[in-house]
């Protein structure tokens, strides 16, 4: 069937299509997205800073060009490579790069192969430049480091993939630490398949320390994690650094021993009543043998509601407040699993396909560079109301509008869906984003 040709539909004869209409996109949203990293001096910032390992003088497509090709994909959740040869003329996307033609799938694939442990260290750079604008703009009043891991599947002969135990898979283990106030990425680091949670974790959380330690010293710095993260030396470092830690514990039974009187009032407490709800908390000093001196731990025991026996959650940390206070605060890590759930399925983080290690390492960055910026979008440019939305919701609403490029002489004009329902939100971000006063160096 030719496309030239208008086709009638059989539901209703008076209904024509064609593929005549000219230079159409769905994505006039990402011209937002645009705005946004030019007002931060992104762009500027990336064009000065990155580049592979290029043998090459002389490209039509240059590194940077194809670093925000990518992102703008990620962005427009267009995941696979291959996307790019169907996007090769997008008005929108052509327009944003100031390009003819986009890059097509071979051509970003040599440019992720071009990437190296020295363009890997590059995206950390990156991401603390980019982070220091942000918080020109707005700073923080304080920084939650959530730590922790996760899966990403492999498929296939992979360097570095292997059978995680723990997920019962096999696949990459990366290390993660997201801010558990604003879920910003802070970090995250590709690992082998096999590594247990906590490996290399002080190695991998240092740097933010020495980040936020020299930029931000009147930050308060908080970190939680998971029994998977019951390290002394992790504990030392947080206490030599000055930040306020909560740390789940493995339940054994000098735990439960030396929490004996909080489950005996707990008991007490549900004597006369063995159905309902029924909760105590308290603390006590604790001591593990590979520990130099004892530390606090801070106890939830619970009887649920219909049971006879009790739930023990014990916590090591150094902060000073109530143990209830500090049970509670630890439990609100919880909102980890929607951050990594939006990091996975929103932005492909998943998307480590190559049998190099190291490319996979870097093309992960990039995906966190992508949710790094829009997580920036949403805080610094969306109305109230949008910013609690997640990538999906944003994505139909304000990213997928439809437009019509209009050349003229001096000008590419794009003519908005006329129809939009969100039209008004779209024009409250493009203010929001010029209001934006951000100190670029």
């Amino acid at each position: 069937m030719s496309i030239l040709n208008d086709t009638v539909l059989e539901s209703n004869k008076y209904l024509k299509l064609n593929f005549n209409g000219g230079d159409l996109s769905s994505d006039a949203g990402l011209l937002l997205i645009k705005e946004f990293a030019y007002k931060l001096g992104f762009v500027d910032i990336l064009k000065k800073e990155f580049k592979t390992n290029d043998s090459a003088s002389v490209r039509f497509h240059k590194d940077d060009e194809n670093l925000w090709q990518v992102i703008y994909q990620i962005l427009g959740a267009y995941f696979e490579d291959d996307c790019a040869d169907e996007l090769t003329n997008d008005p929108v996307l052509t327009a944003i790069l100031s390009k003819k033609v986009l890059a097509s799938q071979p051509t970003l694939s040599r440019f992720f192969n071009r990437m190296d442990e020295s363009t890997l260290n590059q995206f950390y750079a990156l991401m603390r430049r980019f982070r220091k604008v942000v918080y020109s703009v707005k700073k923080p009043e304080m920084l939650l480091f959530d730590l922790d891991s996760t899966l990403l599947n492999t498929y296939g002969h992979q360097e570095g993939e292997g059978f995680n135990f723990h997920y019962q898979n096999h696949g990459y283990h990366p290390l993660v630490c997201y801010d558990g106030i604003t879920g910003d990425l802070l970090k995250i680091e590709l690992r082998n398949g096999t590594e247990y949670s906590s490996t290399g974790v002080m190695e991998f959380l240092q740097p933010l320390l020495d980040e936020f330690g020299a930029e931000y010293p009147d930050i308060p710095l908080l970190l939680r994690g998971d029994s998977g993260f019951t390290k002394p030396e992790l504990y030392h470092q947080c206490e030599t650094n000055g930040v306020s830690y909560a740390i789940r514990l493995k339940e054994n039974g000098i735990l439960r021993e030396l929490a004996s009187d909080i489950d005996a009032q707990l008991t007490e407490i549900t004597r006369n009543d063995m159905v309902s709800y029924a909760v105590c908390y308290g603390e006590f000093l604790y001591q593990a043998k590979s520990w130099d001196y004892p530390r606090r731990v801070v106890c939830k025991i619970e009887k649920p509601t219909g049971q006879f026996i009790h739930m023990y959650t014990f916590i090591i940390t150094n902060m000073d407040s109530e143990a209830e206070k500090v049970v509670k605060f630890y439990c609100k890590r919880g909102a980890m699993e929607n951050y990594i759930k939006e990091s996975k399925n929103g932005f492909d983080f998943a998307a480590v396909s190559s049998s190099s290690k190291i490319v996979n390492a870097n093309r992960l960055q990039i995906h966190a560079l992508a949710y790094n910026i829009f997580s920036w979008f949403k805080r610094l440019a969306l109305s109230a109301a949008m910013r609690k939305q997640q990538i999906d919701t944003i994505r139909l609403k304000l990213l997928k509008i439809a437009a019509k490029v209009v050349h003229s002489a001096r000008y590419i004009t794009f003519k908005l869906c006329s129809s939009c329902p969100y039209k008004d939100e779209f024009y409250e971000t493009l203010e929001n984003i010029r209001g934006l006063q951000p100190k670029l160096e």
